[in-house]
């Protein structure tokens, strides 16, 4: 299971999340995003677990605090495509 972790001190690293999500189960990955442009945190981040471990996790950590923040952790919805829809397409003129 994919999990959202949000509200992350801009100083929270990959080790730090991984050390605090360890003590629920195997943590698969870790991943603090950060800016592109800037190679800050952009105060969220995912890891990965199993389903049985990951549960544990958003019940132990969800409202915890970490490195001063209070951490907002569940299960992460897949990514919405800008695919379709919307029809923004070239409109000739009459």
């Amino acid at each position: 299971m994919n999990l959202f972790v949000g509200n992350l001190s801009f100083e929270t690293t990959d080790r730090d999340l991984r050390e605090a999500f360890e003590q629920f189960g195997q943590v698969n990955s870790v991943a603090v995003i950060s800016d592109r442009e800037t190679g800050r945190s952009r105060g969220f981040g995912f890891v990965e677990m199993s389903d049985t471990d990951a549960r544990a996790a958003i019940e132990g950590l969800n409202q915890k605090d970490l490195n001063g923040r209070t951490l907002s952790v569940n299960e992460a919805k897949p990514r919405e495509s800008n695919r379709g829809g919307g029809g923004g397409g070239r409109r000739e003129r009459y």
